[in-house]
C-alpha cells in the first residue's frame, strides 16, 4: 500500500488546471524543471536558514511539488508531450529534488544524521531500481511501502512538528530508522514485483 495509489483521484481535481495551462502554452518539460528549481531554492532556503521556525514551508511546497508532477504527467500523456527528454527530465528531477529538500535536516541540531544519510540513499536506490524494472522488460515500479509521495507525507508532517514544537528533532532517532527499514522493504518489493512483472519475449 503507497500514497501514490491515490494518484489518479489526485489528478481528477487537478485537470481543470491541467486545461487552463495547456491553453497557455505550457508544456509539461517546463512544469517538471519548474518543480526541480523550486524544490532546489526551497531546499538552499532552509539549508541556508538551518531554523526549525522555517520547517512550516516545507509540508507546503511538498504539496505543491506533488502537484506540479501531477500535472507534468497529465500534459504529457492527455496533449501528446511524451519525450525521451522529457523522462530523463521527469527521473532526475524527482531525485533531485529528494535530496535539495529533505538534506537541510542535516544540518539541525540533535537530528541523527547518519540515518538521514542512509535515508537519502535508500530514497535513491528505490528510484534507480523502479527505473531498472524497464531494462528488464518490466514495468516501471512504483510499489511502496516507502514510495516518493509516502517519503514526501513523512517528511512533510515532520517539517511541520518541528516547526511548532522544536523539541521533537530527536524524534529523528526513531523515525529515520523506521523509515530505513521501510525504505528497505520497498527496495525488495520492487525487485520482486519488477521479476514478476516482466513480459514474455515473442518466439521468432
Amino acid at each position: 500500500m503507497t500514497i501514490y495509489n491515490l494518484k489518479p483521484h489526485f489528478q481528477n481535481l487537478l485537470r481543470p488546471l491541467v486545461i487552463s495551462l495547456q491553453k497557455y502554452g505550457f508544456t509539461a518539460n517546463q512544469v517538471t524543471l519548474s518543480a526541480m528549481f523550486l524544490s532546489i531554492a526551497v531546499g538552499l532556503l532552509l539549508s541556508l536558514f538551518p531554523s526549525t521556525r522555517f520547517y512550516w514551508l516545507l509540508p507546503i511546497f511538498l504539496f505543491i511539488r506533488m502537484a506540479l508532477n501531477a500535472i507534468d504527467g497529465m500534459l504529457a500523456r492527455e496533449y501528446h508531450q511524451k519525450s525521451h527528454l522529457g523522462a530523463i527530465y521527469n527521473e532526475l528531477g524527482d531525485v533531485i529534488s529528494d535530496i535539495a529538500l529533505y538534506l537541510p535536516f542535516y544540518f539541525l541540531p540533535n537530528v541523527n544524521n547518519v540515518s538521514l544519510l542512509m535515508c537519502l540513499f535508500l530514497a535513491i536506490l528505490t528510484e534507480f531500481i523502479g527505473v531498472l524494472a524497464l531494462t528488464i522488460g518490466a514495468s516501471r515500479r512504483y510499489d511502496g511501502p516507502m514510495g516518493k509521495s509516502d517519503r514526501a507525507f513523512i517528511f512533510g508532517a515532520y517539517g511541520l512538528i518541528i516547526a511548532l514544537f522544536p523539541s521533537t528533532l530527536s524524534w529523528s532517532h526513531y523515525l529515520f530508522p523506521i523509515m530505513i527499514i521501510l525504505l528497505l522493504i520497498t527496495c525488495y518489493q520492487r525487485v520482486v514485483k519488477a521479476l514478476h512483472d516482466i513480459k514474455p519475449t515473442e518466439q521468432p
